[in-house]
């Protein structure tokens, strides 16, 4: 598996955990708003780790973090992924999985070995209205049959829009919500411009108030929606 690089603490990726990111390289995606591009991009200047060597590191740690966060890129790209997580849960690690949703098999193969505790789903615009926030062609079904295996099963999940003006509006929000009804997590992130975005022209952030007004509005159908990152 390619890996890209380790932030070696984060209180924030694994919401409730200690833990470490692992991030993957590579993505089927290209979201205009990404800030991970150089993860992304295949011309970009890269770092790379090796696999043995985050490992390692990992194992070094054993006791002091409780969790993993693998993410993206997109990680379920990676034929080797689950060998990978393997090799973590043999450390004693929890695991969250950061996913675009476009690869339900592996997903679901995932799920069924135990090897993920917790998934972190994007929800990238209402289906109408997916290939614009994806930047790429997409295949709904593929978006739905992902969507439907954490509503559905029993793993922790959540889903979560990085909300921007230029790409969201309120309708494809709430058509978002209405695809996703009854979730049991889903946050409304507020965009922040990394400064090395794919496409950066013409996107912004919504403003805290009308962050708050257009998770009131999802409310209607995920009335546990959250407002992230304002």
């Amino acid at each position: 598996m390619v890996i890209s690089g380790v932030q070696k603490l984060t209180l924030l990726d694994y919401p409730g955990r200690i833990a470490c990111t692992v991030f993957t390289d590579g993505c089927n995606f290209r979201c205009p708003f990404c800030h991970n591009a150089p993860l992304v991009l295949p011309d970009r200047e890269k770092q790379r780790s090796d696999t043995d060597a985050v490992l390692e590191f990992l194992k070094k740690r054993s006791g002091l973090y409780e969790g993993v966060a693998v993410t993206g890129g997109e990680p379920t790209l990676h034929a080797d992924l689950p060998d990978f997580l393997r090799s973590v849960k043999a450390l004693g690690y929890m695991i969250k999985l950061d996913t675009n949703g476009t690869r339900p098999d592996m997903l679901s193969g995932l799920i069924a070995e135990g090897l993920v505790d917790r998934i972190a789903m994007d929800i990238k615009n209402s289906p109408e209205e997916y290939a614009k926030a994806a930047g790429a062609d997409v295949d709904i079904s593929a978006i739905e049959r992902s969507k439907e295996l954490l509503l559905c099963g029993s793993v922790d999940y959540e889903f979560r829009t990085t909300v921007v003006r230029g790409i969201h509006t309120r309708e494809s929000l709430v058509s978002a919500a209405k695809w996703i009804a009854g979730a049991k997590e889903y946050y409304l992130q507020q965009f922040k411009d990394s400064g090395d975005l794919i496409l950066p022209d013409g996107l912004s952030a919504f403003d805290k108030k009308e962050m708050h007004e257009l998770c009131e509005a999802v409310r209607e159908y995920v009335p546990a929606a959250q407002v992230r990152g304002v």
